[in-house]
């Protein structure tokens, strides 16, 4: 109960509603329970899959669209990814954030003609190559795009000596959780949030 409190007054410090991430094997199961009693409510049900890089590659098929990897981000990768996740603000928090990672990282895009409609990155550390930014444009989606932008990341994890692949996807979004089934990725865990109410 005490560490709880001192996250709340951390988070009141910055005029923030207290989150919390809680995921079997690391949090007490107790903490989901002491949460829910003081009212804070359960949201964005995400769920962790992983492959073996060597699965991915065997499982691409590629659609023959252009592919275009950079060691850093484009404006052109931001549009994308900000079109499909953002929230209307300014980007600079995230342009910083991916300032700061040291590790070996490769940002992705598919073209349709000369325009960019799907991106995705990954970043190598010890022998796994995360994958984080999937997006892809409404109107290109369900023509292979998501699939050109894992084949892609996959080759480049391997050129690394990276052996496996890891993401995080929202547990209700069947498209993406049938694609990455398709690529050789499985479940390992879910995790959901829970965050206080601000009065």
């Amino acid at each position: 109960m005490r560490a709880v409190s001192a996250v709340e007054r951390f988070y009141a410090g910055f005029g923030r509603a207290t989150t919390f991430q809680l995921t079997p094997g690391v949090c007490p199961v107790e903490l989901d329970v002491l949460l829910a009693e003081r009212g804070y409510y359960r949201h964005t049900p995400m769920s962790l899959w992983a492959a073996s890089v060597g699965d991915v590659r065997a499982r691409a098929r590629s659609s023959g669209a252009e592919t275009r990897l950079t060691e850093s981000p484009t404006g052109a990768w931001f549009d994308v990814w900000r079109a499909v996740h953002g929230d209307g603000g300014g980007c600079r928090p995230e342009w910083e954030m991916l300032a700061r990672v040291e590790r070996p990282s490769a940002y992705v895009g598919v073209l349709d003609g000369d325009e960019l409609v799907a991106v995705g990155r990954a970043v190598v550390d010890g022998g796994w190559a995360g994958v984080f930014g999937m997006a892809t444009l409404p109107r290109a989606r369900g023509r292979g795009a998501a699939r050109e932008v894992l084949r892609s990341l996959a080759d480049w994890a391997s050129d690394l000596g990276a052996e496996g692949m890891y993401l995080q996807v929202d547990g209700g979004n069947s498209p993406a959780l049938r694609l990455y089934e398709s690529m050789g990725f499985s479940e390992v865990c879910r995790y959901h949030y829970r965050s206080e109410v601000l009065s």
